[in-house]
């Protein structure tokens, strides 16, 4: 092709055909330029189908990833609530501390200290959209901003705040470790059985509202999953 025009291009000059090889040079460059236009849009179309393709993946994948997060979360919901209820009948039936009432107390630790769970989230999609700075070029504007929110604001404090609630679940299974190992309340007299009821509430009264921003979370996970 490139032979091509340069024979014209030769035949025009020596005919003295200047005006003609003028206009045939306009013509050429004109060419070379809708040429170099629809390569550029061929390679603009095959970038924009190639990020809509990434994209695609990673709605996907982190959807896979929040709903393991959601069957996670509602474990631990289920937990705590247990606990929760399990809490708030021995504060309202133990109004006045009675070291006598060992079948309530015993019923109590069987259910409260059972078990501990608090939430780590799975981050590996999200990472790694983050990473390779993919997220802020992603067409969906509007599922990316409920992803940070979730990623970076709610689930870091559930993180931080869920280890304050181990730490304070450490702090109970240490000091009433007797009652963990044998399953049953040992006797107290009423000064030791107050000092336990304040002691059950500090943990409560974190669980209580971890309990409610897992389920902040959780609602929020439902929200993303429906995205389009």
């Amino acid at each position: 092709m490139i032979k091509f025009f340069r024979t014209i291009r030769q035949d025009l000059l020596s005919d003295g055909k200047t005006i003609k090889y003028f206009k045939y040079s306009v013509g050429e460059i004109v060419l070379v330029v809708i040429g170099i236009l629809i390569a550029l849009q061929i390679n603009n179309w095959n970038e924009t189908r190639k990020q809509q393709e990434k994209e695609k993946e990673f709605i996907t994948s982190v959807k896979s990833d929040l709903k393991q997060d959601r069957v996670f979360i509602q474990n631990i919901v289920e937990i705590l609530e247990q606990k929760k209820e399990a809490y708030e009948t021995l504060n309202r039936e133990l109004l006045i501390p009675n070291s006598n009432n060992r079948k309530l107390l015993d019923s109590f630790f069987k259910l409260y200290f059972s078990s501990q769970r608090t939430f780590y989230p799975i981050f590996g999609s999200y990472k790694s959209a983050v990473s390779s700075n993919q997220l802020t070029i992603f067409r969906n504007k509007e599922l990316s901003q409920k992803l940070i929110k979730l990623y970076n604001s709610n689930y870091d404090r559930l993180i931080d705040n869920g280890q304050i609630l181990d730490e304070r679940w450490a702090f109970l299974s240490k000091k009433y470790s007797y009652e963990r190992r044998t399953g049953s309340f040992r006797d107290m007299e009423p000064e030791q059985l107050s000092e336990f009821l304040d002691d059950i509430y500090h943990h409560y009264a974190q669980l209580d509202w971890y309990l409610n921003q897992l389920k902040i979370a959780e609602s929020e996970i439902d929200q993303i999953i429906v995205e389009k």
